[in-house]
């Protein structure tokens, strides 16, 4: 099993299909615009969560409900910015036509809708809530763009931004076990950037068992996908980290465990 995937130069940046190698409930795909362009996107029978990471797009999403057009969506110029994106959930047997200007990302989060009735809709940058986590070299900065407290059927969507030589998604927590309320079973997929982009960051998979135990260096525009086990990622000096977060499973709500090895600095 490969869980880097690494990033083309192409306008797909980045393609994860649902059900890649260990991944059931979770795909992703990543779009860098070099010029004005349109795609058009089909949900089938999955739910979708459109976020415009940076640039301006146009939407126009038509199902069995009618059509709806959400134009000139544009909350930042970069993931770095201290900004909230605008988002779309996209409900199953949807099509989706984006229409992005040069510059525009886009990243893609799928998983399975099984008859989801939740309606497509637009997601402003202002209902979304940001926090910090951690403190000290364990500061980051977190954006929810589809918690468990909104509608959908699997997805749930988070960015993150790591400082320079901080530590992130620590001390290292998994969330594959279906022992609600101790821990939920999702999967998961990290999306990075790096700024400069010329950067890197480091990612540790590993397992109880150590049946899967990976150090991954990524670099800008890497996924690294996470189908069970701890996965702690570590920011190099000089460089700050991004990272997309898209996860679902059997049951949608986030319940994480911590490595009990290192669960001792919490209480420090």
């Amino acid at each position: 099993m490969t869980l880097k995937v690494k990033a083309s130069a192409d306008t797909l940046v980045v393609d994860v299909p649902l059900g890649a190698d260990g991944l059931q409930y979770v795909g992703f795909q990543a779009y860098q615009f070099d010029k004005q362009e349109t795609k058009v996107l089909q949900s089938h029978n999955k739910e979708l969560c459109l976020v415009v990471l940076s640039g301006k797009a146009s939407l126009k999403v038509t199902d069995a409900r009618g059509t709806q057009e959400w134009n000139d969506l544009q909350s930042r110029q970069s993931v770095f910015e201290d900004k909230s994106p605008y988002a779309a959930y996209i409900a199953p047997d949807s099509e989706v036509t984006v229409t992005a200007e040069p510059g525009c990302e886009l990243g893609v989060a799928i998983a399975p809708g099984n008859g989801s009735q939740y309606p497509s809709r637009l997601i402003h940058p202002e209902s979304m809530k940001r926090a910090v986590r951690g403190q000290g070299t364990n500061t980051r900065y977190v954006c929810d763009i589809l918690p468990e407290t909104e509608p959908a059927h699997s997805l749930l969507v988070v960015e993150v931004i790591t400082p320079a030589g901080n530590s992130s998604s620590y001390p290292p927590h998994k969330h594959d076990r279906d022992a609600i309320p101790e821990e939920s079973a999702l999967e998961e997929t990290y999306y990075h950037r790096l700024n400069p982009p010329q950067g890197f960051a480091f990612q540790r998979v590993y397992t109880d068992s150590r049946d899967i135990d990976e150090a991954i260096c990524v670099e800008n525009h890497d996924v690294v996908k996470v189908p069970k086990g701890y996965h702690p990622v570590v920011v190099p000096h000089g460089y700050t980290s991004y990272y997309l977060n898209v996860m679902a499973g059997p049951t949608r709500v986030w319940h994480f465990y911590n490595d009990p090895a290192h669960e001792w600095m919490l209480k420090s």
